[in-house]
């Protein structure tokens, strides 16, 4: 890998002869396969832009061209080349980000990877660079692994075409995927444009053609290949897909050789006017156990073999996606009128499973959340109960729907948010934080948090049971872990999981924080207090026994691992006002902050959520030197030195 150890920046490939730049492809993928393989990452994406990511850091010149990546998962190759070869601790705490960052890199701009948000940065750069007169400035919009699928990418085009001054150069990295291969008649007609015959045959048998004139052959090829696109684009209708946008289009190009890529940017760069650069590439590129993996080619790893692409991770314990895929199976099996619906997440969320026995009842939308859930409105309306699975994080672009589409109209749908919490290596944009302040605000909403397996398939089939409004299932990535039984559930469906005779400290857990209230607890005790931990199941509407057990205590003490502000604790602070009850509460939980990548360990080691933190401050409540102060203990109460614990686990 000598020759990319000579890149330190972008126009480090200025002096590159066209020869060495497939040694630099080369030494790239050897160098992704090697690293990656040790820390996890997003393998597949990468391996198939290294070619188109060289053409544009060689044609453009960043940071004063504008390159932005949708999806950011696919900017690794950027990174190589802007500098940063250290992947050592990539997507871990002080390592290097999974995305683009701009605290890592001027050529960072655009650091959310949430999908099909490209052409609106892009739009409103273009804008601004011509609005204050830097005209020598171009923007790059990267668009692939599926954006394409998204409608913010078409109103952004619709807005693009209608100016056709700006020096905007859009990619689409055509690899017919995004997770899994791309849904959609979008989707359909790009395919065409990759398998059709007439495009193939005549730019495979020109190439041979030339190829057997040996290298005299070979340029002239390269010579005419520019207007041999454009011949064959004509010829073969690929041009009708962006015919009414008023955009020109180049293409379709080989988008793994980068000397065709960098004549099509170069003409594009040339135009001084929007131009769409069609690049066809193959996701996993150059990297066998990729290439051959048909789920999704590797679209995201864990640690893996490097020869055979055979994972070394230990297995572990079931995982909370695989325990969803399977009850909702069941639950499907037993009930015709259950459909699922995602927005291209299909096997990430574990859809797969119901997609494979029942085909005809899973609907993947692609990168589309907005359409999803109020398409999943209307097949309520039409008698069916659809499961919405989406990642928790992206809840929040179709916020708008499941108030007004589902929620006004009283739609019984099902929202299943994977990757709920802390998530850890993917960073900001993938923290499922914000979903419980977000969705409680909704009329008549019901959100659920399981602590454990069984109270997952407890609480799903409950969901799909209601018919009247929304419903909402959410939970981490990861193992699902210990499972915690309760000593009892009261009438409202609330479970107690300790209780102690001395009623001190009230804790109400959220989902899987339940272990950390738990310890807590425990700790608590150790002290002299004694401590009543609850997992509510269904955390709103705030179940009445929470007001009647907060009532009964000196303080309360709610554990989420959402964002404090707006959170489940903060609901039951003002139903407690609301029924009369002044009992202090303190709401642990996320910072209004965007959290950085790293273990879930970490992050919440970093905010303060550890039992050992939660201990500490609690006592200091219950003995009043710090803010909300317990209330004082009754008159009669006397000190037994002994704090009796009733606990199943």
């Amino acid at each position: 890998m000598i020759l990319l150890e000579t890149i330190h920046g972008p126009r480090d490939l200025d002096g590159l002869s066209k020869e060495q730049l497939p040694q630099l492809a080369a030494d790239i993928r050897r160098f992704l396969v090697r690293e990656i393989s040790k820390t996890g990452g997003h393998l597949g994406p990468n391996l198939g832009v290294v070619e188109l990511t060289i053409a544009i850091h060689r044609v453009f010149h960043s940071p004063t061209d504008a390159i932005v990546f949708d999806t950011g998962h696919q900017s690794y190759v950027h990174k190589l080349l802007t500098g940063r070869q250290d992947f050592s601790k990539l997507r871990s705490f002080d390592g290097l980000a999974g995305y683009p960052q701009r605290s890592e890199s001027e050529h960072d701009i655009v650091e959310s990877s949430h999908a099909s948000s490209s052409l609106s940065w892009a739009d409103g750069i273009s804008r601004a660079f011509e609005m204050t007169g830097q005209t020598d400035r171009h923007v790059v919009a990267v668009v692939g692994d599926g954006a394409l699928t998204g409608g913010m990418t078409w109103e952004a085009l619709n807005n693009i075409s209608d100016d056709n001054t700006r020096r905007l150069i859009i990619v689409v990295n055509d690899n017919g995927r995004s997770y899994a291969p791309t849904i959609g008649g979008m989707a359909r007609f790009l395919n065409t444009v990759r398998t059709r015959a007439a495009y193939r045959d005549a730019y495979l048998t020109s190439q041979k053609v030339f190829d057997k004139l040996g290298a005299p052959g070979r340029a002239m090829y390269r010579g005419v290949r520019g207007g041999l696109h454009g011949f064959l684009s004509r010829v073969t209708n690929n041009e009708a897909l962006y015919s009414n946008l008023d955009i020109k289009y180049i293409g379709p190009i080989d988008g793994h050789d980068v000397h065709a890529m960098e004549e099509a940017l170069a003409q594009a760069k040339g135009y001084g006017a929007p131009v769409i650069v069609h690049a066809i590439t193959q996701k996993g590129k150059g990297y066998d156990p990729a290439v051959q993996d048909t789920a999704d080619q590797f679209h995201a790893v864990g640690q893996i073999d490097p020869e055979t692409g055979e994972s070394v991770e230990e297995a572990g314990a079931a995982s909370w996606t695989s325990v969803f895929a399977d009850e909702l199976l069941r639950l499907a099996t037993e009930n015709d009128r259950i459909v699922g619906i995602t927005a291209a997440m299909l096997r990430p969320t574990g859809l797969h499973k119901m997609a494979e026995r029942f085909p005809a009842r899973v609907h993947d939308v692609g990168i589309a959340e907005q359409h999803a859930v109020t398409s999943a409105a209307g097949l309520a309306f039409g008698g069916l109960h659809p499961v919405v699975a989406l990642y928790a994080t992206f809840i929040n672009r179709a916020f708008d729907q499941v108030l007004m589409d589902v929620a006004l109209h009283k739609a019984g749908v099902t929202f299943v948010l994977d990757r709920a919490g802390v998530t850890g290596p993917d960073g900001p944009s993938h923290h499922g934080m914000w979903d419980l302040a977000i969705l409680q605000v909704v009329p008549n909403i019901r959100l659920a948090a399981p602590r454990d397996s069984v109270r997952l398939r407890e609480e799903l089939a409950e969901a799909v049971a209601v018919e009247d409004g929304p419903t909402v299932l959410r939970y981490p990535k990861g193992t699902v872990g210990l499972e915690f039984e309760a000593i009892r559930r009261l009438d409202d469906g609330v479970d107690v999981l300790q209780e102690a005779t001395q009623q001190d400290v009230l804790i109400v857990t959220v989902g899987p924080m339940a272990a950390l209230g738990l310890d807590v607890a425990d700790r608590l005790a150790a002290q002299g207090i004694g401590a009543t931990v609850v997992d509510p199941r269904w955390v709103v509407p705030v179940p009445r026994s929470i007001i009647t057990l907060a009532a009964a205590h000196r303080i309360v003490v709610t554990i989420e691992d959402g964002i404090r502000v707006g959170g489940i604790g903060t609901r039951i602070r003002q139903d407690l006002r609301e029924a009369g009850v002044d009992t202090a509460v303190t709401e642990l939980g996320l910072p209004d902050q965007f959290l950085d990548h790293g273990t879930r360990a970490q992050i919440l080691e970093r905010v303060g959520l550890t039992p050992q933190a939660i201990a500490r401050d609690v006592v200091a409540m219950v003995l009043g030197s710090k803010i909300p102060i317990a209330r004082p203990l009754p008159a009669d109460h006397t000190d037994t030195g002994a704090i009796q614990v009733t606990r199943r686990d």
